[in-house]
């Protein structure tokens, strides 16, 4: 065989390989895009069904027309306790995931911009905090806000929810790499102080990282059940998370089950929204720092 008609088969085999491979790719994507977006299909058929008829019938397709009416079921249930429930979230959510961003850009811009004794030993300790799920923090931040008075307060889920490690390590990382050290300079050069070349220099190119850790935070404040569960004992300051799995336990006998579902669909709306209203920002943040 002559060394042409090899490059020729190896070409061959090397084509075949790559097709396998893209296609079994696409196989292991298209079998998660369906596992995950199967109950959200689910939740949006069940919701335009008849009140009453959300477990009956075919599940995955549609049979009649009653959305209008199950939303104005969910508003007159309990006075509208459910809207209640949703402005607070938007506030704990809005609030925390804003606070929280700002002071993971100021600790990160810190990490990455300045020297000083203990910085690794900083960093490592942020690194670790990562690893630590936040979960294991529930009960001792319970007992310490018990001890300082804070218990059916505000202030006990937004104080916890504004302190991100994972959102530090993610400012450290993009401020290293999106904001180089002469523009800094430069701009000590010109007088700027510290505090003003952070807010107009660094802010501003490290933007679409803060979209990204702003879209963290929000989701998982929004997402957080256990703290604000055991923190607010007043059903009209629990977030919606919290009010939704309040109705579900009552099996049914004070809220119908019905009106568990027409929630569940309603209150990942904000979470849809946010995510396609800033998606512009937060894929330019994921893929910032990947090539040098």
């Amino acid at each position: 065989m002559s060394v042409l008609t090899r490059g020729a088969s190896a070409a061959g085999a090397k084509r075949e390989t790559t097709t396998a491979s893209r296609a079994v790719v696409l196989s292991l994507l298209l079998i998660s895009t369906v596992y995950f977006l199967f109950p959200l299909w689910w939740l949006l058929v069940s919701v335009t069904k008849p009140f009453g008829k959300q477990f009956s019938g075919n599940g995955l397709w549609f049979d009649g027309f009653g959305l209008l009416d199950n939303l104005s079921r969910l508003t007159a249930q309990s006075d509208g306790i459910f809207w209640r429930w949703m402005l607070n979230s938007v506030l704990y959510c809005g609030i925390g995931a804003l606070a929280g961003t700002l002071l993971s850009a100021m600790a990160g811009y810190l990490l990455a911009k300045y020297e000083f004794r203990g910085k690794g030993a900083l960093f490592g300790a942020v690194l670790a905090a990562v690893l630590v799920p936040k979960i294991l923090f529930t009960l001792p931040l319970y007992l310490m806000f018990s001890e300082v008075g804070l218990i059916n307060n505000p202030l006990a889920v937004l104080l916890p929810s504004i302190v991100s490690p994972f959102g530090v390590y993610l400012a450290r990382i993009f401020a290293a790499q999106s904001v180089p050290d002469e523009v800094i300079e430069a701009g000590r050069l010109d007088g700027a102080s510290e505090f003003r070349v952070f807010r107009t220099v660094a802010l501003p190119m490290m933007l679409p990282a803060l979209v990204t850790i702003f879209l963290f935070q929000f989701v998982e404040i929004w997402n957080n059940y256990l703290l604000p569960a055991m923190v607010l004992g007043d059903d009209r300051l629990q977030p919606v998370t919290v009010g939704l799995v309040g109705w579900n336990a009552s099996h049914g006998v004070a809220v119908p089950a019905s009106l568990v579902v027409i929630g569940s669909l309603v209150s990942v709306v904000p979470l849809i929204i946010a995510f396609l209203a800033l998606q512009r920002f937060w894929r330019t943040g994921m893929t910032a720092g990947a090539v040098k």
